[in-house]
Protein backbone atom coordinates (compact mmCIF):
# COMPACT_ATOMS: atom_id res chain seq x y z
CA UNK A 1 0.00 0.00 0.00
CA UNK A 2 1.39 3.37 -1.01
CA UNK A 3 2.48 5.70 1.80
CA UNK A 4 0.85 8.53 -0.12
CA UNK A 5 -2.53 6.80 0.20
CA UNK A 6 -3.05 8.42 3.59
CA UNK A 7 -2.35 11.86 2.21
CA UNK A 8 -4.63 11.26 -0.76
CA UNK A 9 -7.43 10.05 1.50
CA UNK A 10 -7.42 13.25 3.48
CA UNK A 11 -6.61 15.69 0.73
CA UNK A 12 -9.47 14.51 -1.47
CA UNK A 13 -11.88 15.73 1.20
CA UNK A 14 -9.92 18.91 1.82
CA UNK A 15 -8.92 20.35 -1.50
CA UNK A 16 -6.70 22.99 0.05
CA UNK A 17 -5.00 21.92 3.23
CA UNK A 18 -4.33 24.92 5.40
CA UNK A 19 -0.84 23.92 6.50
CA UNK A 20 1.53 20.99 7.01
CA UNK A 21 0.72 21.25 10.72
CA UNK A 22 -2.98 20.73 9.96
CA UNK A 23 -2.15 17.73 7.76
CA UNK A 24 -0.27 16.02 10.60
CA UNK A 25 -3.20 16.67 12.92
CA UNK A 26 -5.56 15.16 10.35
CA UNK A 27 -3.33 12.11 10.00
CA UNK A 28 -3.38 11.51 13.76
CA UNK A 29 -7.17 11.89 13.72
CA UNK A 30 -7.28 9.35 10.88
CA UNK A 31 -5.27 6.87 12.93
CA UNK A 32 -7.76 7.25 15.78
CA UNK A 33 -10.73 6.74 13.46
CA UNK A 34 -9.34 3.80 11.50
CA UNK A 35 -7.87 2.01 14.53
CA UNK A 36 -11.22 2.33 16.32
CA UNK A 37 -12.95 0.80 13.30
CA UNK A 38 -10.37 -2.02 13.27
CA UNK A 39 -11.04 -2.66 16.95
CA UNK A 40 -14.78 -2.83 16.32
CA UNK A 41 -14.17 -5.24 13.42
CA UNK A 42 -12.13 -7.51 15.71
CA UNK A 43 -14.91 -7.43 18.30
CA UNK A 44 -17.52 -8.37 15.69
CA UNK A 45 -15.19 -10.97 14.15
CA UNK A 46 -15.23 -9.26 10.75
CA UNK A 47 -11.82 -10.36 9.52
CA UNK A 48 -12.06 -8.61 6.16
CA UNK A 49 -12.89 -5.22 7.69
CA UNK A 50 -10.28 -5.71 10.43
CA UNK A 51 -7.55 -6.15 7.86
CA UNK A 52 -8.85 -3.27 5.77
CA UNK A 53 -8.88 -0.78 8.68
CA UNK A 54 -5.54 -1.94 10.05
CA UNK A 55 -3.98 -1.54 6.61
CA UNK A 56 -5.40 1.99 6.36
CA UNK A 57 -3.96 2.80 9.79
CA UNK A 58 -0.55 1.43 8.82
CA UNK A 59 -0.66 3.54 5.64
CA UNK A 60 -1.13 6.65 7.75
CA UNK A 61 1.83 5.77 9.97
CA UNK A 62 3.86 5.24 6.78
CA UNK A 63 2.87 8.73 5.64
CA UNK A 64 3.83 10.13 9.05
CA UNK A 65 7.21 8.40 8.74
CA UNK A 66 7.80 9.98 5.35
CA UNK A 67 6.96 13.43 6.72
CA UNK A 68 9.57 13.42 9.49
CA UNK A 69 12.05 16.28 9.32
CA UNK A 70 15.35 14.88 10.54
CA UNK A 71 16.77 18.38 10.91
CA UNK A 72 14.53 18.75 13.98
CA UNK A 73 16.94 16.77 16.16
CA UNK A 74 16.40 13.89 18.55
CA UNK A 75 12.60 14.09 18.41
CA UNK A 76 12.77 12.97 14.77
CA UNK A 77 14.51 9.75 15.69
CA UNK A 78 12.17 9.20 18.63
CA UNK A 79 9.12 9.59 16.38
CA UNK A 80 10.61 7.23 13.80
CA UNK A 81 10.97 4.52 16.43
CA UNK A 82 7.54 5.25 17.85
CA UNK A 83 5.80 5.09 14.46
CA UNK A 84 7.62 1.87 13.56
CA UNK A 85 6.57 0.39 16.89
CA UNK A 86 2.95 1.33 16.20
CA UNK A 87 3.12 -0.41 12.82
CA UNK A 88 4.57 -3.51 14.51
CA UNK A 89 1.83 -3.39 17.17
CA UNK A 90 -0.87 -3.08 14.51
CA UNK A 91 0.59 -6.05 12.63
CA UNK A 92 0.50 -8.12 15.80
CA UNK A 93 -3.09 -7.01 16.48
CA UNK A 94 -4.01 -8.11 12.99
CA UNK A 95 -2.44 -11.55 13.36
CA UNK A 96 -3.63 -12.15 16.92
CA UNK A 97 -7.03 -10.39 16.73
CA UNK A 98 -5.96 -8.48 19.84
CA UNK A 99 -8.02 -5.42 20.76
CA UNK A 100 -5.60 -4.58 23.59
CA UNK A 101 -2.89 -3.92 21.01
CA UNK A 102 -5.30 -1.63 19.15
CA UNK A 103 -6.00 0.12 22.46
CA UNK A 104 -2.25 0.69 22.86
CA UNK A 105 -2.07 2.34 19.44
CA UNK A 106 -5.12 4.46 20.26
CA UNK A 107 -3.61 5.59 23.56
CA UNK A 108 -0.25 6.53 22.04
CA UNK A 109 -1.91 8.36 19.16
CA UNK A 110 -4.20 10.33 21.47
CA UNK A 111 -1.12 11.47 23.39
CA UNK A 112 0.66 12.39 20.15
CA UNK A 113 -2.35 14.35 18.94
CA UNK A 114 -2.64 16.25 22.21
CA UNK A 115 1.07 17.10 22.19
CA UNK A 116 0.94 18.08 18.52
CA UNK A 117 -2.00 20.41 19.07
CA UNK A 118 -0.27 22.03 22.03
CA UNK A 119 3.00 22.46 20.13
CA UNK A 120 1.47 23.82 16.94
CA UNK A 121 -0.78 26.18 18.89
CA UNK A 122 2.28 27.65 20.59
CA UNK A 123 4.12 28.00 17.27
CA UNK A 124 1.14 29.54 15.49
CA UNK A 125 0.37 32.08 18.22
Amino acid sequence: MSPNLAYATYSQNNISIESPEKLIEMLYEGVLKFASLAKRAIETKNIEKKSYWINRTVAIFSELLSSINYDAGDISHYLTGLYLHQIKTLSAANIENDTKKIDEVLHVTKELLTAWREETKIELD
